[in-house]
């Protein structure tokens, strides 16, 4: 490659015309530190060097700074005295450079994880969930950048844009990205103690809690009601060209599935968590002791206790030929692939839209149903149990609900105090002599 040498400045470097060859030239002003000349004129500061400790007949190393335009040839000289005097001291910026090449993007080192860790050692459920957290917003954004490269600043901005609109989920997101950092740490491909996810402050949660009244549940219970006999009413998009081929509107009636309608009522009646409901199996129910025994739920084993009305809901259940599951998927015939039902988005919308109940949840049911049977007075042990909670922290937020035994513990202290300020004191009490004499 043809090359030169001259004080780099802009003046020289414009004046460098582009060949029919690529060609170098060198800084009259410091040693290694040079521009390169495409033949289509572009024009890159670069850096010349031998590695420390393998003497004059060493192999030459070159690393690009930038490209000119983008820096001056002074900020270009600055930068190479800076990389020439790591060199000096021992440093090697090309095998640098060649090692970071070969370093993991995040999206690599995510896929890893997920395979390599989360698939193994999480439930199937919270393996979804990292899943979600981490290939839906995470992966589009910062998965491109070696994941060595990942900064504090790029979490912050991710953090949040996801926390604008779902801040919880935000906070979920940086969990797990700080999950995946320390992993990455401890199988060689990061630096120890690289977490850029580290000391993001958390949005503030604040734990929803909706119960339902006498008056919801029966609303909810007549919208059940006629969702199974009647049918609930819909109703067109009377703009649309098809519109004039629907029912008349006195006509608009639909009746929902009689196997989201019982999942959605067992739902109330056990306290159970939907995919707990929606994947159990005919093969986990003990008919003679009246409970469903889950091999596997987010706390392990997990016995759901039956009800006399949650019982007579599943001896009305037909069994599908085929499906093990008690609410089976779509294809309820011999040739089903016999999955579970997977959610009930559609037939829960159609259901509280009809008893007016906006925003409930069906979580909510399982709030609920705590929630009675805290004003029950069942106790919190109890309750805990039949929800299936693993910490008794966690069934304290239904406390409050019981408030008769602090009724009664607040009027015991009351009428006691009451009764000793009114009672008469068996000695006159006389009041003390001043020191002035006064009395």
């Amino acid at each position: 490659m043809p090359h030169s040498s001259i004080k780099l400045t802009k003046r020289a470097i414009d004046a460098a015309p582009a060949g029919t060859v690529r060609r170098i030239t060198w800084d009259t002003e410091l040693r290694g530190f040079g521009v390169r000349v495409e033949t289509s004129g572009t024009k890159t500061f670069l850096i010349r060097y031998r590695p420390k400790g393998n003497g004059r007949n060493g192999p030459k190393r070159f690393v690009t700074i930038g490209r000119y335009g983008a820096m001056t040839p002074e900020q270009a000289r600055n930068e190479a005295r800076s990389k020439l005097g790591a060199v000096a001291r021992g440093d090697d910026p090309a095998e640098a450079r060649d090692q970071a090449k070969g370093a993991p993007t995040l999206s690599h080192l995510i896929e890893r994880f997920l395979a390599e860790q989360v698939s193994v050692k999480k439930k199937a459920s919270t393996a979804a969930l990292y899943t979600h957290y981490l290939k839906a917003p995470v992966m589009p954004t910062l998965g491109s950048k070696k994941a060595g490269s990942v900064s504090y600043g790029d979490i912050a901005k991710l953090h949040g844009a996801i926390g604008k609109t779902r801040p919880v989920t935000a906070n979920r997101v940086i969990a797990t990205l700080s999950g995946l950092f320390s992993y990455g740490a401890k199988i060689g491909e990061l630096p120890p103690d690289f977490n850029p996810a580290k000391g993001i402050e958390p949005y503030k949660e604040r734990p929803r809690q909706r119960y339902l009244s006498t008056a919801e549940l029966a609303r909810l219970g007549g919208a059940l009601h006629e969702a199974e006999t009647i049918g609930l009413a819909w109703h067109a998009d009377e703009a649309k060209e098809k519109a004039k081929h629907s029912p008349k509107p006195e006509n608009r009636y639909r009746t929902l599935d009689p196997y989201a309608i019982a999942a959605i009522r067992l739902l109330l009646l056990t306290g159970a968590r939907l995919r707990e409901i929606l994947h159990t199996r005919w093969d986990w129910f003990d008919t003679e002791r009246g409970m469903l025994l889950l091999p596997d739920s987010k706390t392990d084993e997990k016995s759901i206790y039956l009800s006399s009305a949650a019982l007579s809901i599943l001896d009305a259940l037909p069994r599908i030929h085929g499906n093990p599951h008690i609410f089976p998927g779509a294809a309820r015939n011999e040739d089903c692939e016999g999955k579970p039902r997977a959610d009930l988005k559609k037939p829960w919308a159609a259901v509280t839209k009809a008893a007016g109940l906006p925003g409930l949840r069906i979580h909510d049911l399982r709030h609920t149903f705590a929630s009675y049977g805290a004003g029950a007075h069942l106790g919190l042990h109890v309750i805990g149990t039949l929800l299936g909670h693993a910490q008794p922290q966690t069934t304290q937020r239904y406390a409050h609900l019981d408030s008769d035994p602090m009724h009664r513990a607040v009027n015991t202290i009351g009428a006691t105090i009451s009764a000793a300020m009114k009672s008469n004191p068996s000695t006159e009490v006389l009041p003390r002599n001043r020191a002035d004499g006064r009395g």
